[in-house]
C-alpha cells in the first residue's frame, strides 16, 4: 500500500538545515508533515507538494507525520557534495554521500588498515529510546567521556528525524553520529556496522560506542520478525572486531502485550541467538519494582542467559533523577512507546545500567 496525496504547505512549524516540520492541507484538513531538505529541497508556505500519507493512514508510529515526496512549486533541486557511495540505493531518493571508508575520504588509509576496535565498549541497544538514558548516565558519571553514536537502519533512516540525536550533539553528550547501512545524515557515513565501529574507534577515537536504530521499530509478534533482532548482529560485530559488547535489556512493566512483559521477547531472542558473549547489565529493582525483578530473574534463568553471557547487577538509580533533570531544564523527555520515567522506571534503569558497565570497562583499559 502507498498513498500519495496532493497538499499545500500552510505553516512551517520548525526548520533546520536538514529537516522542516510542517502543517500541510490535505483533503481540506491540516496534517503534520516532514520535509527532508536535502532530499526534496527547500520549502516555503504555499508550496504545492506531494505527501506520502501511508503511515498516517495505517496509524503507525511515525509520529503521525506525512512525508513530502516532491515539491511541485520548486520542481528542480540539486545539492552537490563529495562522495560516490549511494544511500537509499535504487529508490527515487538515492543520493550520494562521502562514506568514511571510500577512497576520497581523508580517513580511507586509516580504515584500510583497521581490523580491530581494540577493546572498545560497545553498547548494543534494541530501541532508539535507550539512547538518551545511556548517554545521559555516561555524561552524569564521567562527563569527559567521548561517545560515538552509531545509528543503524533498523528504524528511521534519516538521522535528522531524531530530535534526541540533535540535542545530544548540541549539548556534547555525544561527540559524533555515524549512520550505518541505509541510514544517512550523520557526521560520518558508513557502509555497514563493522566499518561504523571501526570509524568510532579509529576516526572519532571514542571511549564508548552506543549502537541503536533510529526512532521506530518493526515487529510482527514472532520470534525473529522484528528489527530488534539486530542487537545480536551488533554483539557479534563488536566481538569479532575485538570489542566489548554490552547488551541493553528492554524491560517493561506497563506494556499491555505479554511478550514484552519483563524482558521483551525481542531482547531474549537476540541474546539467545548471539554467537558471541556479551555483558548483560541487570538493574537493581527494589521496592515497588520487586515484582518485575522476580520476572526478570526468572527469564534470565529460564533462557539460560548466564550460560552464554556475563550477568552483572548494577545500581543505576541516578539515571532516573538525571532524566528528570534534563526534562526540567528544557531537554528531551525520556519516553519509550509513549511511556515516561514514572511509568517505566525499569526500562530506563536498564539503559543506565549498561552505561555503568561500559564506564567500568573504560577504567579497565586505563
Amino acid at each position: 500500500m502507498i498513498n500519495l496525496k496532493d497538499a499545500v504547505v500552510r505553516e512551517i512549524i520548525s526548520s533546520s538545515q536538514d529537516i522542516a516540520e510542517l502543517k500541510v492541507e490535505v483533503d481540506q484538513q491540516l496534517k503534520k508533515a516532514i520535509n527532508y531538505n536535502r532530499l526534496t529541497g527547500p520549502i516555503d508556505v504555499d508550496d504545492k507538494v506531494i505527501v506520502n500519507m501511508t503511515a498516517v493512514d495505517l496509524d503507525l508510529g511515525s509520529g503521525g507525520y506525512g512525508f513530502v515526496c516532491s515539491n511541485l512549486t520548486k520542481k528542480e533541486f540539486r545539492e552537490d557534495g563529495p562522495g560516490h557511495i549511494m544511500k537509499l540505493r535504487y529508490t527515487p531518493y538515492q543520493h550520494s554521500c562521502l562514506s568514511v571508508e571510500e577512497e576520497a575520504s581523508p580517513h580511507h588509509e586509516t580504515l584500510k588498515r583497521t581490523d580491530t576496535i581494540d577493546g572498545l565498549p560497545v553498547i548494543a541497544c534494541g530501541l532508539h529510546s535507550q539512547l538518551l538514558p545511556v548517554a545521559a548516565t555516561i555524561k552524569k558519571l564521567k562527563p569527559n567521556t567521548k561517545v560515538a553514536y552509531i545509528m543503524t537502519d533498523g528504524g528511521a533512516l534519516p538521522a535528522a528525524f531524531s530530535r534526541t540525536v540533535a540535542w545530544l550533539k548540541q549539548t556534547d553528550y555525544i561527540a559524533a553520529t555515524i549512520t550505518a547501512g541505509q541510514a544517512f545524515g550523520g557526521d560520518l557515513e558508513a557502509v555497514n556496522i563493522y566499518s561504523a565501529l571501526a570509524a568510532a574507534k579509529a576516526v572519532v577515537k571514542a571511549d564508548i560506542a552506543i549502537v541503536a536504530m533510529g526512532p521506530g521499530i518493526v515487529g510482527t509478534g514472532t520470534l525473529l520478525g522484528h528489527t530488534g533482532i539486530e542487537q545480536t548482529q551488533i554483539i557479534n560485530a563488536a566481538a569479532s572486531l575485538k570489542g566489548r559488547p554490552i547488551a541493553v535489556l528492554r524491560i517493561s512493566q506497563k506494556d499491555a502485550r505479554d511478550r514484552h512483559q519483563g524482558i521483551s521477547h525481542h531482547t531474549l531472542s537476540a541474546l539467545s541467538l548471539s554467537l558471541a558473549p556479551a555483558i548483560i547489565p541487570v538493574p537493581e529493582l527494589t521496592g515497588e519494582l520487586l515484582s518485575i525483578a522476580e520476572i526478570v530473574a526468572g527469564q534470565i534463568e529460564n533462557n539460560r542467559l548466564a550460560d552464554r553471557h556475563e550477568i552483572q547487577t548494577i545500581d543505576s538509580a541516578p539515571t532516573l533523577s538525571e532524566l528528570r533533570r534534563i526534562k526540567e531544564e528544557g531537554g528531551p523527555t525520556a519516553t519509550t512507546m509513549g511511556r515516561g520515567v514514572s511509568e517505566e522506571p525499569a526500562f530506563f534503569l536498564a539503559a543506565g545500567a549498561a552505561a555503568h558497565s561500559a564506564l567500568d570497562l573504560t577504567k579497565e583499559g586505563q
